[in-house]
């Protein structure tokens, strides 16, 4: 069976390592072949296009295929996948993010693929942006799911929210986790040399939050909470784990607020080192407003630590309240910070949500079970059209 996957790009992110991670595994399936296409990895968010290089014949860019919608390097992009997809003649397209996902469906169809399906990892709609937006994005789903086969979702969330829009059928979507190694987290230890090398003292209690420094993704909504709470717990401190365009504006925000000294930006951090910062948080904090499921927190829960997040999406499938964390009303910032300052001050309760949580991780979350998951829908679609598999 031959299956090709189509990405936008191949920055730091949770939905590119899932993608890579998904194909690392299918590549260890006897009777598989699995390629890649993806468009030019640009922005500060840093790159895993060296991984996807590192693999053998798997790997093809089309420059065109760009984030931001431009309609002559769209067009150009559709043929140029089209022509690739002719080529390579897959059994089987898999597109990932928004950009792909539309163009890579429509290319799919053009090309003659027996079976498309588009993976969810966030929602390309919803109220993080305008009515004209919302539109085009929902139009432009609702037109990309008449040529889909199936759906994969991270969250259960993101079956609700499309199902809403009238994109598909209930029958098409599957729930799939994003899985991840689950090793390095599950023995992440506090490391003194990094809490030395990060500047924190032994005593200091450390709030984490993993993602790019991007907007809807909830650093200014944490640097506020965690203003409030410092003056009743002096001795935390907030870790800020990647990189991004917010970066100048987030350290603007850090100076206003009096919080100098008390805030640590760590920069780009490469995905096989994160397990070793969450090793020497005492918690982990995401307060995202546009998230199917971040991996964030089910990477958190699985070094033991306790989460708070929004109630936005999927976040309550993982972060479950009074069991593994506190789930926090979007935009609600006092009582984030409240929830926060619970941990700072009930260690006990914050271990007990730690080790609960990584129960429900390691029975959940692993890349053999999401590899498996999807790979069984690849075959059970393949059987219904009658395709050698």
């Amino acid at each position: 069976m031959r299956v090709t996957h189509v990405i936008t790009r191949l920055v730091v992110g949770g939905a590119q390592e899932n993608t890579l991670a998904t194909i690392r595994g299918l590549r260890q399936i006897p009777g598989l072949e699995v390629r890649l296409i993806t468009g030019p990895t640009i922005g500060p968010e840093g790159s895993l296009a060296g991984e996807a290089a590192a693999m053998p014949d798997l790997l093809t860019t089309v420059p065109e295929l760009v984030r931001p919608v431009q309609p002559l390097k769209d067009f150009v992009a559709l043929r140029k996948l089209e022509n690739l997809l002719r080529e390579q003649k897959p059994d089987l397209v898999h597109t990932h993010s928004g950009k792909a996902g539309i163009l890579g469906r429509l290319a799919a169809r053009r090309a003659g693929v027996p079976l498309i399906i588009h993976h969810i990892h966030g929602p390309s709609f919803g109220n993080f942006q305008g009515a004209l937006a919302n539109f085009v994005f929902t139009a432009a789903e609702r037109h990309a799911a008449k040529v889909t086969n199936h759906f994969f979702c991270s969250a259960s969330a993101m079956t609700r929210l499309y199902l809403a829009a009238g994109i598909g059928r209930p029958e098409m979507y599957t729930r799939i986790f994003s899985g991840f190694e689950l090793g390095p987290f599950l023995n992440a230890t506090n490391d003194p040399a990094l809490r030395h090398r990060l500047g924190l003292a032994e005593n200091h209690f450390v709030i984490g939050k993993i993602g790019r420094l991007f907007r809807l993704k909830g650093h200014a909504d944490l640097l506020t909470a965690f203003a409030t709470l410092l003056p009743h717990a002096p001795h935390a401190r907030l870790l800020f784990v990647g990189d991004g365009a917010l970066r100048s504006e987030l350290e603007s925000q850090v100076r206003a607020l009096g919080l100098d000294g008390k805030v640590i930006f760590t920069g780009l951090v490469p995905p096989g080192d994160v397990a070793r910062y969450v090793g020497v948080m005492d918690c982990v904090a995401h307060l995202s407003r546009r998230e199917a499921l971040s991996r964030a927190l089910p990477q958190a829960l699985a070094a033991g630590k306790p989460v708070v997040a929004y109630d936005f999406d999927g976040a309550d499938e993982v972060c479950r309240e009074n069991e593994t964390g506190f789930l926090v009303h979007t935009g609600d910032i006092p009582t984030a910070a409240r929830r926060l300052l619970q941990l700072v001050t009930d260690p006990a309760l914050g271990k007990q949500f730690g080790r609960q949580g990584q129960h429900f991780v390691r029975e959940n979350f692993s890349v053999e079970k999401m590899v498996n998951d999807q790979y069984r829908v690849y075959l059970k679609l393949a059987a219904e059209r009658g395709l050698h598999a």
